[in-house]
């Protein structure tokens, strides 16, 4: 399941992040990189762990992670640390699979969905699509400053080379609750079906409460909290 969301569309707010990005400090980004995944990432990301990149990330992270289409999406149960990328012209980041897990000792997670947070408006790069690879599909993203993508981890993606500005996004993984995809993509079709019809039957009608029961019981049965 790949899902664009308009996660932040305050012009002032997006202003206000860019001069936030302004103050970062930038490393190699081969540094946070797999064996395999090094090879072809070329990309610079931040030093989050700076007084800018820590209060930064503490701003996007809230913003991700209570955004209430990626909490019926993902049903998250963990995210990762937020990863700052930016990407200059001739970089890219070749076709790469997501390490299946990340971090170490009680941070360590299951990466079962990634996401991008696009900061940088399309108009001012050219390149830098990011493309994802599923099943009898190829599909490009270049969302506007403020789109978010969400789309497996288990899926191969690229993001192709940047021949014109600079690319700045940042990017996580979540560990779901329900760690198989079809599952969740059922329960995310039961969530829009649920607010579809709060804008038509009372809270209170047969069924809705036969479907907020039927919600609530497969969480029950899936869910690993």
């Amino acid at each position: 399941m790949i899902i664009a969301i308009n996660a932040l569309d305050d012009p002032g707010h997006l202003a206000a992040l860019r001069e936030r990005i302004a103050l970062l400090e930038w490393r190699d980004g081969r540094e946070t990189a797999g064996n395999i995944a090094r090879e072809v990432k070329r990309n610079l990301q931040a030093a989050m762990d700076s007084t800018a990149g820590r209060r930064l990330h503490d701003e996007l992270l809230p913003l991700i992670a209570e955004n209430a289409v990626v909490k019926a999406a993902a049903q998250p149960r963990r995210f990762s640390p937020l990863i700052i990328s930016q990407t200059g012209v001739d970089g890219q980041y070749g076709a790469h699979v997501d390490n299946a897990l990340m971090g170490k000792g009680a941070a360590r997670l299951r990466t079962d969905i990634s996401f991008t947070l696009f900061l940088t408006p399309p108009e001012e790069y050219d390149g830098g699509e990011l493309v994802i690879h599923a099943a009898g599909m190829t599909q490009e993203m270049k969302g506007e400053a403020g789109h978010l993508a969400l789309y497996p981890s288990t899926s191969i993606h690229e993001v192709r080379p940047v021949t014109r500005g600079t690319r700045i996004v940042c990017v996580g993984w979540i560990e779901s609750m329900i760690a198989d995809q079809g599952r969740r993509e059922m329960l995310f079709d039961l969530e829009n079906l649920r607010a579809a019809l709060r804008q038509k039957l009372p809270s209170q009608s047969p069924e809705l409460l036969t479907l907020d029961k039927a919600i609530a019981n497969l969480l029950r049965m899936w869910a690993h909290a």
